[in-house]
């Protein structure tokens, strides 16, 4: 078990990835509607558990389906409210959502694994710490983006990325947050 465990109090951030994390991956398509988000098993109840250890939680998510016009910006805050409400609902929260709608394709953007997503939360919640903050997400993306921002990264799901990218394998959320209350006894 990672020993920074041990370290998360309310002076730690967890930063989210969504599709693969939070809510059911779409294969070669998009999320573009509520109806369409499925959170994941056991994502609820982490949610509860995080927002009691974490001073912030924060969504860093890839969302090109506005950018190739899948869905618009409405359809997707429409979607981000109701993932919002139901992580409330469940005695969870979400302190912020940050998404990047610009095409892979386009010179010059704001995707992960760029920073531009962590540099907008450390904008509007200068208290972050990226040495005590944690990046969970599914792809290679995702643990490039924690390590090009300074953050520890834990890896959900099977994807192959390399090792030296990730401090800390989970299977899910669930078991993620259940690491946390194991080291935290």
């Amino acid at each position: 078990m990672a020993e920074f465990l041990k370290n998360i109090n309310t002076d730690w951030t967890l930063f989210l990835d969504r599709d693969g994390v939070l809510n059911e991956r779409i294969y070669g398509g998009y999320v573009n509607t509520s109806e369409g988000f499925k959170f994941l098993p056991g994502v609820l109840e982490s949610m509860s558990v995080f927002a009691s250890f974490f001073g912030k939680i924060i969504v860093v998510t890839n969302q090109q389906g506005v950018g190739k016009g899948e869905m618009t910006e409405s359809e997707l805050e429409n979607i981000h409210r109701y993932m919002k409400a139901e992580i409330a609902r469940a005695g969870g929260r979400l302190d912020a959502i940050y998404c990047c709608t610009d095409l892979a394709t386009k010179k010059e953007h704001c995707r992960k694994p760029g920073i531009y997503l962590a540099m907008q939360a450390k904008k509007d919640f200068p208290e972050i710490d990226f040495q005590k903050s944690i990046m969970v997400g599914d792809t290679k993306s995702d643990m490039e983006f924690g390590r090009n921002s300074g953050m520890l990264n834990v890896l959900v799901g099977n994807e192959k990325v390399p090792e030296n990218l990730v401090h800390l394998y989970a299977l899910d959320l669930l078991d993620f947050s259940r690491m946390i209350l194991k080291t935290q006894i």
